[in-house]
């Protein structure tokens, strides 16, 4: 017994030397791929995390004097008259509109593809296979292409406002292109497969057998619904509406197509920033600041699955 104690430290000195060594091959065998991170994606958001405290130059670029005007003016705007500060509208709306447009394609998306993930997961394998190919197949198709074609389908000439007049139910045609109900449109329609997988793989481990527990104690179909099936699928809808809510607040094809300029997100603003604007310092501020947006949602998502498995 004596002996036996004897050997367990050398053993456990043995057991740790072997685990940092397996550690340190482990980061070296990964040492190509962080250096190709660090150039390939930390590299370009240094730069313009850089460029967010320099000065405008006069015809694009930036001049290398350090400032936090470009911060400043992300939410303030000096009158140039009497140089009072101000709220800058402009940019607040703005922004507002993307975080609005954004939950509610996330919401609409969410309404459309739970019913659908739920239908599609109580199929057979056989036509479960079909039916997701069917989800799959826009993907098959360009963005600019998908909301082309949701263009067609609303502007004033387009198959809705034609059909309408046809069978006599509006004498004009009804302005929807260029609107943010167009955008929303558009929005929900590209992102809803991204909402509809992560929703289908969660209820594909559901055990169904909970719903007839739940019912044989006496609970109602909203009952079953709230306490039984959305806790134990919540990790998909977690993960469905990050997929839909992050590309949604940066999006730029489908808000310059169907909103024509007029319902501007903060993605067309940033671009407006670096093109015609040629403020380079202020559209990277804002480049950061959607960044930090998005960082928040996903530290919501890691919080949120991180506190299902720890609930087991």
């Amino acid at each position: 017994m004596a002996a036996a104690d004897t050997n367990t430290p050398a053993i456990s000195s043995h057991e740790a030397r072997v685990n940092t060594q397996r550690v340190r091959r482990n980061w070296l065998l990964s040492l190509p791929a962080i250096c190709l991170l660090l150039i390939g994606a930390s590299g370009p958001l240094l730069i313009v995390l850089i460029y967010s405290f320099l000065e405008p130059g006069d015809y694009g670029g930036v001049t290398w004097k350090p400032t936090l005007d470009a911060w400043f003016k992300i939410f303030f705007r000096v009158d140039i008259f009497d140089e009072t500060v101000h709220l800058a509208d402009a940019h607040l709306s703005i922004f507002w509109r993307s975080v609005k447009l954004s939950l509610l394609t996330t919401l609409i998306t969410f309404a459309f593809g739970f019913p659908t993930a739920y239908f599609i997961a109580t199929r057979s394998k056989r036509q479960r296979a079909a039916w997701l190919f069917l989800i799959t197949i826009p993907f098959w198709t360009n963005l600019l292409i998908r909301t082309f074609a949701i263009m067609e389908v609303i502007r004033n000439e387009g198959i809705v406002n034609t059909l309408a007049i046809k069978f006599g139910f509006i004498d004009t045609p009804i302005q929807m292109l260029y609107t943010e109900g167009a955008v929303l449109l558009g929005m929900a329609y590209v992102y809803l497969p991204l909402m509809v997988l992560p929703l289908y793989a969660s209820i594909e481990r559901f055990d169904f057998r909970l719903l007839e527990a739940g019912y044989d104690l006496y609970a109602n179909r909203w009952q079953v619904f709230r306490r039984i099936v959305l806790p134990l699928v919540s990790p998909g809808i977690v993960a469905g509406s990050i997929l839909v809510f992050v590309p949604s607040l940066g999006a730029y094809v489908t808000p310059r197509v169907l909103g024509g300029g007029r319902k501007m997100m903060i993605g067309n603003f940033i671009e407006l920033q670096f093109g015609q604007g040629q403020n380079w310092p202020l559209g990277a501020a804002l480049s950061m600041l959607l960044l930090i947006v998005v960082a928040v949602a996903l530290l919501f998502y890691v919080r949120a699955i991180s506190g299902e498995r720890s609930h087991g």
